[in-house]
């Protein structure tokens, strides 16, 4: 069966521009609420879509950071196109280590990292992870469960070596957090399954930005921007964004 693809977004609240970085294994629909939430109070917002996501899992193993990286600034750089000057990151996950880098290496206005880990708990709860993720795919496509159970004996035979460079990335970020001086509001789930929770105050302890903040949300889990809080944190990364100087 053919299901139909996340695909990147585009929503035109206004000139404040808002860059919206999904996770690994996830998808632009992973911020796309927040994305709308945004625009309604005034904020452009884009969010791209990783090559290899939100697609069979056999061509997300063939891709990795290198890739996803690209697609991130070539996300930052169509705001720019658009006419956005100053432009603002959130991040989920891997969106969030992500938007950590942007921190350092682009101007930035302000960074939100969302259940963002500094070090990845082992390869062995990421590799689960991904067959998790092959697993719902092909469910999703409506496959017989018997073809599902052979497809995935083959998958697992699939040499992962994106799992060794997400670990890399973690750690090239981690060491240069302190090099981040833009505003930063860290979010963490309380009951994140997926991280280290201590991810949280390793970025708020070592990013030098004078402007900081951390909040714990006590009743979600790793993608919280689908969670039960997820109402309360429009309202915080909204409030966090308005508390920037925009030139505007």
């Amino acid at each position: 069966m053919k299901i139909s693809q996340p695909k990147p977004f585009t929503f035109k609240g206004g000139d404040r521009a808002v860059l919206l970085l999904h996770g690994f294994t996830g998808n632009s629909a992973d911020v796309r609420m927040l994305g709308r939430y945004l625009e309604k109070r005034g904020y452009t917002c884009h969010a791209p879509q990783y090559k290899g996501h939100g697609v069979p899992p056999e061509e997300l193993v063939h891709t990795g950071p290198e890739d996803w990286w690209k697609d991130v600034q070539e996300a930052y750089d169509y705001l720019k196109e658009m006419g956005h000057e100053e432009i603002a990151v959130a991040g989920l996950s891997l969106g969030g280590v992500f938007s950590l880098k942007l921190g350092y290496t682009l101007p930035v206005k302000g960074i939100v990292p969302m259940c963002a880990p500094m070090y990845i708990k082992s390869e062995e709860t990421m590799y689960h992870g991904v067959l998790e993720y092959a697993r719902k795919y092909k469910r999703y496509e409506k496959k017989p469960e018997d073809q599902i159970e052979a497809e995935m004996k083959e998958f697992e035979k699939t040499p992962m070596n994106t799992l060794k460079a997400l670990q890399e990335l973690n750690q090239e970020v981690r060491e240069h957090v302190d090099m981040i001086y833009a505003p930063v509001f860290v979010v963490q789930a309380r009951h994140d399954e997926m991280i280290d929770t201590d991810s949280a105050n390793i970025i708020y302890n070592e990013v030098e930005s004078d402007v900081k903040d951390l909040k714990w949300y006590e009743e979600s889990g790793h993608i919280i921007t689908l969670d039960k809080e997820k109402d309360q944190l429009h309202e915080d990364v909204y409030q966090f964004l308005e508390s920037l100087d925009w030139n505007d």
